[in-house]
């Protein structure tokens, strides 16, 4: 391995993290194969091994590369794998979209999560929040207290920068991976979530992606696409413009639009704060 990237601080807290997870004895990881996800269900199965298992939830706002990238890394580094149904627009409560809708979700997540966790014999449920998520509003950080749900990295006062450095002296290919979150955080508060709208965004940031943008979100406001991608790549959009409005309208959308602001974390809180 070439030379470590993460500070000595930063192995302080792994190694933190890594006496944190032994403690546990056993654990299921909800596993999104994101960044921090990643992280933790590596470091959990090197510390314990067999008694370490991997849930991912199969959902219309979960996309299928994510899904098939989770089964990829688990194949690869021979780490048990379930996946679970849970469809979040038969929650009662979640299509309307409200302000807790990220706490109607995750409760009815980690409810099926905790059962299979018992039915495993397994004395912990895990997730991969981190350090910077206590500064925007998450509530569905409150299912996770409720449901006593274990959150190894901010237990262990892991930030995001922690972890990618110390994902990357570890050769996790996530290290540089864009942040991401479900597809149903696309949509402003009080709209109607559909499956279908799901499908236009996930098209949308699909296309994006194989364009070659970095970190994005597209933003949906009824038929309105609200395009997020770093300040940097800006200008990349207009050089991108026709062949980007030409699919998003083929997708579902009327008005193709792009957020001088940038990429932010969790923008549709903005609304929140009137």
């Amino acid at each position: 391995m070439s030379e470590a990237t993460a500070t000595k601080e930063q192995q302080i807290k792994y190694e933190n993290l890594k006496e944190y997870l032994r403690s546990l004895g056993s654990v299921a990881v909800a596993f999104s194969s994101g960044v921090d996800s990643t992280f933790l269900l590596k470091t959990a199965h090197d510390v314990l091994g067999d008694k370490c298992l991997a849930i991912t939830a199969m959902s219309c706002s979960f996309p299928k590369r994510e899904l098939e990238e989770a089964k990829a890394f688990c194949e690869k580094e021979g780490i048990r794998h379930i996946t679970v149904e849970s469809e979040e627009l038969e929650i009662e409560g979640f299509c309307q979209n409200p302000t807790n809708r990220c706490y109607i979700c995750k409760k009815e997540l980690f409810e099926k999560i905790w059962e299979i966790a018992r039915k495993e014999g397994l004395n912990a449920v895990a997730e991969g929040s981190n350090m910077d998520d206590n500064g925007d509003y998450r509530p569905g950080l409150q299912a996770v207290a409720e449901l006593g749900v274990k959150s190894p990295l901010r237990h262990s006062e892991l930030y995001k920068e922690d972890i990618r450095a110390l994902s990357k002296d570890l050769g996790l290919p996530t290290w540089e991976k864009q942040s991401f979150a479900c597809l149903s955080s696309r949509f402003v508060y009080g709209e109607t979530i559909t499956k279908e709208k799901l499908g236009m965004v996930d098209k949308a940031e699909q296309l994006l992606l194989d364009l070659g943008f970095h970190q994005l979100r597209v933003r949906i406001h009824g038929t309105l696409a609200r395009i997020e991608v770093l300040p940097d790549e800006l200008p990349k959009v207009l050089e991108n413009r026709e062949q980007i409005v030409k699919a998003f309208k083929e997708y579902g959308f009327t008005y193709v639009t792009m957020d001088l602001q940038g990429y932010r974390m969790g923008s549709m809180n903005e609304t929140l704060k009137k």
